[in-house]
């Protein structure tokens, strides 16, 4: 008797995309447009985004393939402005966040872990600046100090940091009490060991889902700084400096103003989706 030949069934693989919430695939969607933007549009057109042409000054958009989206007022290329300018607002943004971060982190560690008057005295002086509105008093500063895009993220960054140590500081007091913390103090544990190596990691994934949010907050802001002019100054595109120059021009040329608006729109919902997205996770276990 011959053997009997067995062939191998095959079997067919399917590949599915990751079930990810709906919130996050709008955020996918909405800021992998403005990376491209970021990215791929120097790397494709080529223009200098501060090049004046005044014979080439307001045309629309989508009439002439050497400007897609036309140029402004000085002949300037919109579509080359429109990348740097959202390359320049998250760029500030993030510095800003990492600044207050940083800054709000370490008062928070020092006031949950010390209580007693040294809380008292961290937790006032947030209070103190939580009484002044955040864009009067960056208003003030940025009009005595000047407005060089790295002071303007230093000032972001040190004004919004409260956010930041009241998270801290609650997640501290929380952790403070928990076992494996008391049983490091009793075996000798020095404060600062204790800080930087059981509490930082345990209140890391709180300050960031908060980053996430305050990235979109800071564009907001920065974006209304440049608007009145207070802002990133020029030549250096900015959105709202894009929109201040444009709305002028409503009427006659509306993609001006529409553009950069659509962009903030877009940098700014993409991210809250995101941190949004961020926010529940924890939740779905």
């Amino acid at each position: 008797m011959t053997p009997t030949s067995v062939t191998p069934e095959k079997t067919t693989k399917t590949i599915r995309l990751p079930r990810l919430p709906f919130s996050l695939w709008i955020a996918i969607i909405m800021l992998a447009g403005v990376l491209a933007l970021m990215a791929l549009v120097p790397l494709w057109s080529g223009f200098d985004p501060n090049k004046q042409s005044l014979f080439f000054a307001l045309e629309p958009a989508f009439t002439n393939p050497a400007h897609p989206l036309g140029t402004d007022a000085l002949g300037r290329d919109i579509l080359s402005r429109l990348s740097v300018a959202a390359s320049v607002s998250v760029l500030v943004a993030l510095g800003a966040v990492c600044i207050s971060a940083v800054i709000g982190i370490v008062i928070g560690l020092l006031a949950g872990w010390m209580r007693g008057p040294v809380d008292s005295l961290l937790m006032a002086l947030g209070n103190v600046q939580l009484a002044i509105p955040t864009v009067l008093l960056l208003i003030v500063l940025v009009a005595a100090l000047g407005s060089s895009p790295l002071l303007l993220v230093i000032l972001l960054g040190c004004v919004n940091w409260v956010g930041y140590g009241r998270v801290v500081r609650a997640q501290v007091i929380s952790l403070r009490e928990r076992e494996f913390i008391t049983a490091v103090t009793t075996s000798g544990g020095s404060s600062w060991w204790i800080m930087r190596k059981h509490l930082l990691p345990n209140v890391l994934p709180a300050v960031l889902v908060l980053a996430a949010f305050d990235v979109g907050v800071i564009i907001t802001v920065e974006s209304s700084l440049s608007f009145i002019g207070l802002g990133i100054q020029p030549p250096t595109p900015s959105l709202g400096l894009m929109i201040s120059e444009g709305q002028r021009y409503l009427q006659t040329n509306l993609p001006l103003t529409l553009l950069p608006a659509l962009v903030i729109f877009f940098l700014i919902g993409g991210i809250q989706f995101a941190s949004q997205s961020l926010n529940r996770a924890p939740s779905r276990g």
